[in-house]
C-alpha cells in the first residue's frame, strides 16, 4: 500500500490542542466500542437538533445525527482520498445544512469523488446503494437537491473522462470509497461523539493513511462490490 508524504505530514503537523482534541475523541471512542451509532450520539448534538426545530423529539434527533456523520464522514474521507484539503468537519445542523465540510479545496480532475462521497457514504451504511446500471440510472436521475453536492458532482466531470457518462463516474467514485468503509464509519463515530467540529488534522489522524488511487479495487461496468 503507498502512503503519500503529505499523509504522513498530516499526521505529524498536529498541534497540541488538536492533540489533545483526537486524544479524547479516539479515548471516548474506545470507550464505546461495543455501542451502535445512535448510542455514540453526544448529547449537545441531541439538544441542538431538538432545541433548534430540527427534530421533534429525541429519537429523530438522534437518527439524523447518525446518517448526517456518515454523509460528512463520507465527504471528508473522500477529499483525503484525492489530496483535496479542507479545514474542519461538523454535524452541527443549521440553516439549510445539517452538517458541513468546512472550506473543501482541491482535489483537481477527482474532485467529484467529495462531492458524491456523502451519499456514497450513506448508502454504505445500510448497504443500500445502487448496483445495476438500471438502479444507478435511475437513482442518479432522482438525485438533484443535495445541498449543492449533486450538482457539485455533475460539474466536475468536466473535462474528465466521465464528462459523458455519470453513471461511470458514481460507479468509480463507489469503487473507489467502498474499501473506505471502516474509515469512514471510525470518523463518522468520531463526528458523534465530540460535541464540537473536528479541526482537518484530527481528522486525518482518525482516518489514517490511504491507499493510492491505482491500489483501489475495479468493478466492471454493471457489477459491484459483493456486500456481506
Amino acid at each position: 500500500m503507498f502512503v503519500s508524504r503529505r499523509s504522513r505530514s498530516i499526521v505529524a503537523g498536529v498541534t497540541p490542542a488538536q492533540a489533545r482534541t483526537l486524544a479524547a475523541v479516539r479515548a471516548e471512542l474506545a470507550r464505546l466500542v461495543r455501542y451502535d451509532d445512535a448510542s455514540c450520539v453526544h448529547d449537545t448534538w441531541l439538544r441542538q437538533r431538538y432545541d433548534g426545530g430540527f427534530a421533534g423529539s429525541y429519537a429523530p434527533a438522534r437518527a439524523e445525527a447518525v446518517v448526517t456523520a456518515w454523509h460528512e464522514a463520507g465527504h471528508a474521507v473522500a477529499a483525503l482520498a484525492v489530496l483535496a484539503r479542507f479545514s474542519s468537519a461538523s454535524i452541527r445542523a443549521g440553516g439549510r445544512s445539517s452538517g458541513r465540510i468546512h472550506a473543501i479545496s482541491g482535489g483537481g480532475a477527482q474532485a467529484f469523488v467529495v462531492a458524491a462521497g456523502g451519499q456514497v457514504a450513506e448508502g454504505l451504511r445500510t448497504w443500500t446503494l445502487p448496483s445495476s446500471e438500471a438502479e444507478i440510472r435511475a437513482w442518479l436521475a432522482g438525485w438533484r437537491r443535495d445541498g449543492g453536492d449533486a450538482r457539485r458532482f455533475r460539474a466536475g466531470l468536466a473535462g474528465t473522462r466521465f464528462a459523458a457518462d455519470e453513471a461511470a463516474a458514481w460507479r468509480h467514485c463507489v469503487n473507489r470509497l467502498t474499501p473506505l468503509r471502516p474509515r469512514i464509519r471510525e470518523l463518522a463515530r468520531g463526528l458523534l461523539v465530540w460535541p464540537r467540529h473536528l479541526p482537518y488534522a484530527v481528522v486525518a489522524a482518525l482516518v489514517g493513511p490511504l491507499p493510492a488511487d491505482d491500489d483501489a479495487p475495479f468493478f466492471p461496468r454493471g457489477t459491484g462490490p459483493v456486500l456481506p
